[in-house]
Formats: structure tokens, sequence, C-alpha cells
């Protein structure tokens, strides 16, 4: 495996997850309307944050034991599906538990070939 691949390898899962996490938070964003006091928002807006804070998390854990954030992210992809099934379209599945199980599957090979990986 040549370096420019065991870089790319070891780094996508997290690269990934810290994007996914940041377009989750978009969502965050519809709390702010000119209705709410200071501290509706506030609350509002953590209670949105949650996911991401979740997801955050799960990378912090998965940074060191990459077996862990396969099986988390993949769990996050089927509790998304099955708690949301039959409510939109089959295209925003994909779209929201798709970069879940991307990821998820990145870090089964990052844990796979973990001593390929060592970079130090």
């Amino acid at each position: 495996m040549s370096k420019s691949t065991k870089h790319l390898l070891f780094w996508s899962p997290r690269v990934l997850c810290i994007l996914f996490a940041l377009i989750i938070s978009i969502f965050a964003l519809d709390v702010f309307d000119e209705t709410r006091s200071f501290w509706n928002t506030a609350i509002a807006l953590v209670i949105h944050l949650v996911p991401t804070i979740i997801i955050v998390a799960a990378l912090i854990v998965s940074w060191k034991w990459e077996w862990i954030g396969g099986i988390l992210y993949l769990i996050f992809a089927l509790v998304y599906v099955a708690s949301t099934l039959g409510r939109f379209p089959v295209f925003v599945y994909f779209i929201i538990s798709g970069p879940m199980v991307i990821i998820s599957v990145l870090f089964f090979l990052n844990w796979k070939y973990k001593s390929e990986l060592k970079t130090r």
C-alpha cells in the first residue's frame, strides 16, 4: 500500500465525519426567527445540535478505536432509517444515512489495515 493511499485511508473517515457534522449542523439554523426570546432560541439551538454533538462524540471515540466508529456510524444510519421510515422520499435516506454508512465502512477498513497505516 502506497504512502498516499495510507494517508487517504487514515484521514478520509475523519474528514468526512467532520464535514458531515458541519452539514448536519446547518439544520439547526432553522431555530432563528424573530418570535422567540434569546433563551428560547438558545435552548432550541442546543436541542437541534444534539445529533451533531453525538456525531462528534462518536468521532472522538472512533479516532483511536476505529472498530467502534465502524459500529457506531452503522448504528446511526440504521436508527435514522428505522425512526423516519415512510416519512420522506427514498433519496432523503441516502442523503442522510448514506454518508454514515460510508464513514462506517472507512472506519472498518481503517481498523482492518491499522498495522499497515502506522505512519509514524
